[in-house]
Parts: structure tokens; sequence; C-alpha cells
């Protein structure tokens, strides 16, 4: 979920207990199985699917668990049909919020998730009502583990990247969505380990919350919508409070 920085989202899943981290798994492993139903078993000639064996292995999916959905989804043929639908809406305050789920029973899907935004202060809207407030691109995301910014600055250029910005924790690097696959390529082979590289719906504003009630409802908001299990990604434009020392 991106709203204050995709790193501090990044290290608060990798915080996540045993059975939120399957839940992760679960969750990746949908996404291979329609790519492989769509796109064929092969990596080399399916690039969604070599793109989520890298989105799993940045997950620390282990090897064995990628090669069994692989070869599972492969033998299963059409079997299942999700589909990918995205909703949008508001939280408390009027945060934007858009979700994309991978579904294979839309009402259900939308009836959880009108149920999640009613809960907590919010409404679930028509598409398009909150999608105009912010921009797709990919983003790459890499720890920083004593990286020299002058070295990486000329990598991402010559990777084909649009910007980057570097800090003590990590380099976020930003690409054209149809540029992600070969910038992130171009960085796994100069020896780069992605914390994540994903199209992301990037806000244009941020919106605080100053009332604490309303900010602990915005914060279930998101903790409900990512546990479900349909729920492939939330993007919203709520500006988090700084939880460093917090956890």
């Amino acid at each position: 979920m991106s709203g204050h920085s995709k790193w501090s989202t990044i290290k608060r899943k990798k915080e996540k207990t045993d059975s939120q981290r399957a839940k992760v798994f679960t969750k990746i492993g949908r996404e291979i199985s329609v790519a492989v139903k769509e796109g064929g078993a092969d990596p080399s000639v399916n690039g969604k699917l070599r793109d989520l064996i890298a989105k799993a292995k940045s997950n620390n999916v282990p090897n064995d668990n990628i090669d069994r959905i692989i070869k599972k989804a492969n033998a299963e043929g059409d079997k299942n049909n999700y589909e990918t639908i995205m909703y949008e809406g508001y939280g408390p305050c009027g945060v934007a919020v858009i979700v994309e789920a991978l579904t294979d029973n839309r009402n259900r899907t939308a009836g959880d998730l009108r149920h999640y935004f009613d809960k907590f202060g919010g409404n679930l809207g028509q598409n398009g009502c909150v999608s105009f407030m912010f921009e797709q691109k990919g983003l790459i995301v890499i720890e920083n583990n004593g990286l020299d910014e002058e070295k990486v600055m000329e990598d991402c250029m010559d990777a084909g990247a649009a910007d980057f910005k570097y800090d003590e924790e990590a380099v976020e690097i930003f690409t054209d969505p149809t540029d992600l696959r070969q910038v992130r390529e171009a960085l796994e082979a100069k020896g780069y380990n992605m914390a994540s590289a994903e199209v992301e719906y990037l806000p244009s504003t941020l919106t605080a919350i100053e009332d604490p009630d309303l900010a602990a409802k915005m914060d279930r908001l998101l903790e409900m919508l990512d546990d479900n299990d349909d729920v492939q990604n939330v993007w919203h434009n709520y500006d988090e409070p700084d939880t460093e020392d917090e956890e």
C-alpha cells in the first residue's frame, strides 16, 4: 500500500506473523496461477509470469513453492476463473482508496469491500471517483545496505529509469509502467536485489487525518482490506503517521 512511502510498507510486511506471511504467499500464488493460465508455464516467453516469480522471490516465497504453483496451474488448465477488478472509494476524511482484487466471485468481493468501507467511516464509489488523484508508475524499491548514490544513479539511468529517490534506508526507482520489466531486469543483471518491483498508483497529494479515532478507523479499513483473500493491492493517499518507533 502506498501513501507514506513504499519502503515503510515493505518493512511492516517483513514484520508480519507467519500466518500473515502465508496469506501473502497465497495471494501471489493466485496471481501466478492466473498468469500461467493466460500465458503458459515458461517464464522465458511469459513476461507476466517472469514478473510474478520475481515478486514472489522478493517476498521470500520458497522456490519449491513457486515451482509447485506453476506445475499445478499448468496441469489444471482452465479450472480457475479469476478476474481482476478495480474498486475505488473513500475512507474517513475523504482519503482516496483504490483496491485491486483478483476474484472468482465478484458479488462476494464487492459485498465484502462495501461492508469494510461502510463499517470504518468511508464509502465505496464508482470507478473513476478517485483514480484521477493518482498516477500509474513503475516503482522499484532496493534496500540500501551501503549503496553508493552516484553509482546507483548511473546504473538506474543506464537501465532506462525515469527518476530515482535515494535515502539512507532504501532507493526508490521510478519508470514508465511499460518500462518496468526492462528496468528491473537490467538492474538485476547489475546485481541489485529488489525489495519490490511493481506498477503502482502513486497519489498526487496526501490527506492527513488529525482525529485519532478517525485515524484508527482508517488503519482498520486498510488492515481489513489487506486481510481479504481476494484483495491483491491497495493504494491510497492517506498521509500515514510515522510508525518508526511503534510495534
